[in-house]
């Protein structure tokens, strides 16, 4: 049975990846997408959903969400042009979307609609999630399940040398989700730092032809991996794998355990994920635990990237 799925973006390269992922895939059946700020603004991030819906055919089939525009923390948000591109697609400027966007509300009625059968999974900043915990408490607990790519557990950090992306721009929504959610999966980037597509399996997949858009974004995302590091043999897909771990547990390995981020506004500590792990410690039955991935196996994630993407079977066979 397809999973059904709201996802929470602030697009991206790799956001479009997963959106493009979640077209392609037999099990997952996405039912709403709200549209953040992060990688680009909110107004671009809207207009550069549309414009993928549009390519993909699913344009009015699938309700697209106006979402936050700025952090609670009350800051101008920082965008990441360099990375991702103007609007968040690379090389590809749609311009922005001039028409009706979804009011804020309509996260409501999708839970509504749904409600044990929904799972959310939120790969950019947490401020339109946590908003939702703030005013639909009770609601949100009704949701089947949450995913959500962020933080960083004694591994580098993409901010600061211990804070990744999403937790550091506003680590006041991180504290609230991480509070009030139960049944939360955290993908960081223990994980999806090494998710990586390289070059020959992008002209695979165009050569398939089931998505002429992959190439064009990855080609551009593989640009900046390749300036900043010579050395890698491709680019992370960090919200594709978050994905894909809500229809695929058994990739990964995990771990129960008490999670803190730093919320102070500044300094290089911002949004530093701390996962305590300390065995003398009995927890309360009261203290709140979320699962974590710390690993994943790489040759499956590869298999069933590819299966997708390819419409063609990567998994081996077994002797």
């Amino acid at each position: 049975m397809m999973q059904k799925v709201l996802l929470f973006a602030d697009i991206g390269i790799d956001d479009t990846i997963a959106l493009i992922y979640s077209y392609l895939s037999e099990e997952i059946e996405l039912v709403g997408v709200v549209a953040d700020y992060g990688n680009v603004p909110r107004s671009r991030a809207v207009a550069s959903v549309h414009y993928l819906m549009k390519q993909l055919n699913l344009i009015d089939q699938i309700p697209i969400i106006g979402g936050a525009e700025v952090p609670m923390t009350a800051e101008q948000p920082k965008f990441y042009p360099e990375i991702h591109g103007e609007y968040g697609l690379g090389p590809i400027k749609p311009g922005l979307y001039e028409g009706i966007i979804e009011n804020f509300f309509e996260i409501i009625r999708l839970i509504e609609k749904y409600g044990d059968e929904l799972i959310i999974v939120n790969v950019g900043r947490l401020t339109s999630l946590a908003n939702m915990f703030i005013l639909y408490q009770t609601l949100m607990n009704k949701v089947k399940k949450i995913y959500l790519m962020g933080g960083a557990f004694w591994v580098p950090g993409n901010v600061t040398a211990v804070s990744e992306a999403n937790f550091h721009s506003d680590p006041i929504a991180v504290k609230i989700v991480l509070t009030y959610a139960n049944n939360l999966t955290i993908i960081p980037l223990n994980v999806t730092d090494h998710a990586i597509v390289t070059p020959e399996m992008v002209d695979y997949i165009e050569y398939k032809g089931r998505s002429k858009l992959v190439k064009p974004l990855m080609d551009y995302y593989y640009g900046f991996y390749k300036k900043r590091n010579p050395l890698i043999k491709g680019s992370p897909v960090h919200d594709a794998i978050t994905l894909m771990s809500a229809v695929n547990d058994d990739m990964f390995t995990f771990r129960n355990l008490p999670v803190h981020v730093v919320t102070s506004s500044n300094g290089i500590h911002r949004g530093q994920s701390i996962a305590d792990i300390r065995p003398y410690i009995q927890f309360e039955e009261t203290a709140k635990k979320h699962r974590i991935a710390f690993s994943f196996e790489y040759e499956m994630f590869f298999a069933r990237f590819m299966n997708v993407m390819t419409g063609e079977s990567f998994e081996r066979k077994k002797e």
